[in-house]
């Protein structure tokens, strides 16, 4: 019950009010030692419930009466504009019986508009890293009364190439008491460098391991020619599997624009999603997947992350993701709190060995599946190594001698030409009717 955790009595009425009764694993682990004032490095899936897991310490440092705000009091970095958005929904239900206000600040919106709302201090500021810096240099933003700093989604912050915009953004907070620093995965040595530097002798909970994660999402693969046989391998799994929502997964813009064409032609209700649609367009395609307007989302890992959609039970990895964090994050779509759901990656000759290494890196074996509907002439290499890859081709090993005469001998010989004289024309003494062409050949010696 989350009446155990010494939360303030608004905030349990909120609680109660949305219905939240059993804490989840993350929850029990995280809320009492966030309330204490430590520093913590959180590791738990996606869908786990890590943003109650900091948003409630969080109002409940920040409760109190009403009164005017001088200076914002906490703020919560995030790596996307979608995730911010979905982060500030969850700051404004738990504190719905509170004086608290959160303001937004990401990329895609009114810088104007931005600043307006940043004049009137909100007491949570939540954004992605890109924009804050803006409003920092551009002198909108004050951050050096900040009690609280969290990082949420910290690695895929890493990934996207903002480390140095959130040690920037962290060292203005210069005067905070306390940092949260919540991810999905662990992480690599940039991750661990940031730590460093951030947070201040840091409590560490890993509540699920690696081998641990999407434990009721059922991962199979699916193996076909190329990738029009793909095409072929999707469009039986949405017309044939029963699901309530689906996301499918590709690594780049263009070639999900090319199957949400595909689709769309088929008749299918669905949207794209990708880096190229401006905010106006993300929203919308969020909004009606929500709504069940749309039943498919064709995406690429901008939706990877932070994206909570009731009823999404299917992940289709159209392209292998490229890293086992990425693939944790897609699949994690699916199968959030407890709920049951399916992967599906389909995988060409080009994509086996990259799978076989995100095999390794879950500690997990994927089903293999075949549809005999569609099914090709791959169906995985024809050798494998111990770690699963394919056995490559063997290159002969030379010491080097000899190299030149065997090339010498195997070089087809050359035939000789001989010479010979062209023939000459010759024209008659007046110069104007040709006569016949005479050979000119030398003599013959005898």
């Amino acid at each position: 019950m989350f009446s155990q955790f010494a939360l303030h009595e608004r905030l349990l009425k909120a609680v109660a009010e949305l219905n939240f009764v059993e804490p989840t694993p993350v929850q029990t682990a995280a809320i009492p030692l966030a309330l204490e004032g430590r520093d913590l490095r959180v590791t738990a899936q996606t869908g786990s419930g890590k943003t109650a897991a900091f948003v409630l310490p969080m109002l409940n440092r920040l409760i109190g009466p009403a009164k005017v705000r001088v200076d914002i009091r906490a703020v919560i970095l995030l790596p996307t504009r979608e995730l911010a958005q979905q982060t500030l929904k969850e700051v404004e239900r738990f504190s719905q019986f509170t004086f608290i206000k959160a303001g937004l600040i990401t990329g895609g919106e009114d810088f104007k508009v931005q600043a307006a709302m940043l004049r009137k201090v909100p007491d949570i500021l939540i954004g992605t890293p890109g924009r804050l810096l803006e409003h920092l240099n551009a002198g909108n933003l004050d951050l050096k009364e900040v009690e609280l700093l969290v990082l949420d989604e910290a690695d895929r912050m890493l990934d996207m190439g903002f480390a140095e915009d959130v040690e920037r953004l962290a060292n203005e907070c210069a005067n905070r008491q306390q940092t949260l620093l919540f991810s999905a995965t662990t992480g690599g040595s940039g991750l661990r460098e940031m730590i460093t530097k951030v947070l201040k002798d840091p409590q560490h909970l890993q509540v699920n391991n690696v081998s641990e994660l999407a434990e009721g999402v059922r991962q199979q693969i699916v193996t076909a020619d190329h990738n029009v046989h793909k095409e072929q391998v999707l469009h039986w799994l949405l017309a044939n599997e029963t699901y309530q929502k689906a996301i499918i997964f590709t690594n780049t813009r263009a070639m999900a624009d090319r199957i949400y064409g595909r689709l769309v032609a088929l008749n299918y209700k669905t949207f794209v999603l990708h880096g190229e649609k401006d905010q106006k367009d993300r929203k919308l395609a969020i909004d009606r997947l929500k709504q069940g307007a749309v039943k498919i989302l064709v995406a690429t890992d901008v939706a990877a992350r932070g994206l909570d959609v009731e009823g999404l039970d299917m992940v289709i990895n159209f392209d292998m993701p490229r890293t086992g964090d990425d693939y944790v994050h897609r699949i994690g779509r699916t199968g959030r709190a407890g709920a049951e759901g399916l992967a599906v990656s389909l995988i060409t000759h080009g994509d086996w060995n990259l799978m076989s290494s995100i095999e390794r890196y879950l500690k997990q074996k994927f089903e293999r599946r075949t549809i005999k509907e569609v099914k090709g002439s791959y169906t995985g290499p024809k050798k494998v190594k111990a770690s699963g890859k394919a056995v490559g081709a063997k290159k002969k090993k030379t010491d080097g001698k000899g190299d030149k005469k065997k090339a010498l001998a195997k070089a087809p010989t050359k035939r000789k030409t001989v010479n010979r004289p062209k023939a000459e024309s010759l024209v008659s003494q007046d110069g104007m009717a040709p006569l016949k062409k005479r050979v000119i050949r030398p003599p013959v010696s005898e």
